[in-house]
């Protein structure tokens, strides 16, 4: 960038940096954006397809997840990787309805484009959208059917509805009562309500039989064995000690010499550090526990006092494991020996080590109101096994978003064709240019049943006059019914997702399209020039490339 003053060019910026603006620069904007809504688009609904992602590593991920199809797809344009953080804030937020708010965006940002085109501002279009997203988020809440939150009826059809649109929609069924029963499990009673901690349920996945026999444990299951082969592999009615210390001498941490000068010396040295050891398990053993569970490492000694007294020890366990341990058994985690008390203990009906696959596990269940449990997903293949892992995530995040705020909405495309018609209304209400933005708004959530119906190889148009036909008689759940291939009753069809979700979406997707079509200077810095080749042209391969060629 360079401006000539009195025929001598003055550089700005330094060589190789590249400036866009104005409209250039919105449509480049607006064009990545969409072209990376344009990518998820297919994989909406219960009838979207499914995306191979191979990353540089060769690895194949199959996934319809709109998060992980965005993870995995490695963007270069700074407004598409906007976004990636569309889809990562809704996944972080609330788990589910990642696609949708990605799709929406994009949509919203085309209608905003032609609205450019027709010389509106984009402050103006800006502020339009502002009070659009705002009637939205009312208008939801007015319509929302309010649940009991331990309605396990409602809960598990909205975990099926999270899973309908994933590769294991066929187990749905089975897979929507694991995870209704493991978020009602460690859902806490707080003052006005229930609180969820996602992170409470732990899922094991291990490729092998079939999605059907995945199962929900009343405890934990630890990717672990026992430490000694010497140790009983089945204990019943566990006292277990939780131990975040190592069973061990320590080593000095300075150089100690230890002079030994006779054999008998060495015999007694030894002796003492055997004597330690076994004081550390006899104090163990003292307050009645048959299961130890360490944090730290078990030294080979302490494994072979512990075998001696019957005693089922695993090493090395995680933090997070030793977390979900202390709140499954009810036990105190103990970081000094001496501490320990019989309070301390936790409780299982069963510590049993069992061989699942070409692996040993330990099962630590029967506990008797266990606030963390454990899926355990099986399945034919590791990619399944995979995909099932996060379309179980979903599920159990929106089971839980519907425990702490009981409020759910029909799906099918209904939320958005009423908020649709409702907008429209609202825009008639607005002077002056802003109801061009509310309209276009309006016109933007189209987008969702239309896609629903693409995907299913409907006709988008007959769907979409139908359906607008049916709201305006004051049919607020007439949606997209896939299953029938026409327009239904999405509540009767029992197809139902939270209303934190939809919120979530309204949120992140206008808060993104309004970012976006906020800039209109690019200034992009040059490139790094690459170091020059090792004499001999042997340099690693790739090294030519700048950064991020040839990526999406």
């Amino acid at each position: 960038m360079s401006s000539g003053l009195a025929g001598t060019p003055v550089l700005i910026l330094r060589e190789g940096a590249s400036r866009s603006r104005g409209r250039e620069a919105q449509h480049a904007n607006i064009m990545a954006a969409q072209i990376v809504a344009e990518s998820v688009k297919s994989a909406l609904g219960p009838r979207g397809m499914d995306k191979m992602l191979v990353d540089s590593f060769g690895d194949v991920t199959i996934t319809s997840d709109g998060r992980t199809v965005l993870d995995e797809m490695d963007i270069q344009h700074p407004a598409a990787k906007m976004m990636v953080e569309v889809a990562k804030t809704q996944d972080d937020e609330v788990g589910d309805g990642t696609t949708t708010s990605v799709i929406i965006a994009g949509e919203l940002l085309a209608k905003a484009e032609m609205l450019i085109d027709k010389s509106v501002h984009p402050t103006v279009i800006i502020d339009g959208y502002r009070k659009a997203a705002e009637k939205a988020l009312e208008t939801l809440e007015k319509i929302a059917i309010k649940i009991s939150p331990t309605d396990k009826k409602a809960l598990k059809k909205v975990a099926m509805t999270s899973m309908a649109s994933k590769l294991v929609s066929g187990s749905r069924d089975y897979l929507g009562d694991i995870a209704t029963s493991a978020v009602l499990q460690v859902a806490v009673k707080t003052g006005d309500g229930y609180k969820v901690d996602i992170d409470d349920i732990k899922v094991e996945k291990k490729a092998g039989e079939s999605l059907t026999d995945t199962k929900l444990i009343n405890g934990i299951v630890l990717d672990k064995e026992a430490v000694h082969s010497g140790m009983p592999k089945r204990v019943e009615n566990a006292k277990i000690v939780l131990i975040d210390a190592a069973l061990e001498i320590e080593k000095t941490e300075f150089d100690a010499k230890i002079n030994i000068e006779s054999p008998e010396q060495m015999d007694a040295f030894l002796k003492q550090e055997e004597n330690m050891i076994k004081g550390m398990v006899d104090k163990v053993v003292a307050k009645g526990a048959n299961v130890i569970l360490c944090q730290k490492g078990i030294d080979d000694l302490a494994q072979h006092f512990l075998a001696r007294k019957n005693i089922l020890a695993v090493r090395r366990v995680k933090k997070s494991d030793m977390e979900a341990l202390a709140k499954a058994t009810g036990a105190k985690v103990v970081t000094n020996l001496n501490d320990l008390s019989a309070k301390d203990l936790g409780y299982a009906q069963l510590v049993e080590e069992r061989k699942i696959g070409d692996t040993k596990m330990t099962f630590i269940e029967g506990c008797k109101n266990p606030l963390a449990v454990t899926i355990l997903i099986r399945g034919g293949t590791e990619r399944i096994v995979e995909e099932a892992e996060r379309s179980l995530h979903d599920a159990l995040c929106v089971v839980g978003d519907v425990i702490e705020e009981p409020k759910i909405l029909a799906g099918g495309g209904a939320p958005e064709m009423e908020l649709s018609k409702v907008l429209k209304e609202y825009a008639e209400s607005l002077p002056g240019r802003e109801q061009l933005a509310v309209m276009q708004f309006a016109e933007a959530l189209e987008v969702i049943p239309t896609t629903l119906a693409e995907n299913a190889g409907l006709d988008p148009i007959d769907i979409i006059s139908e359906l607008r036909a049916q709201h305006e008689k004051g049919k607020t759940w007439a949606g997209v019914d896939v299953d029938m291939g026409k327009v239904g009753d999405m509540e009767k069809a029992g197809v139902f997702e939270p209303i934190v979700v939809k919120k979530q979406i309204i949120k992140s997707c206008s808060e993104a399209a309004t970012l976006i079509l906020k800039i209109d200077d690019v200034i992009a810095s040059g490139k790094m020039k690459t170091p020059p080749m090792p004499p001999g042209g042997g340099g690693m391969g790739g090294m030519g490339m700048p950064p991020g060629a040839g990526a999406f």
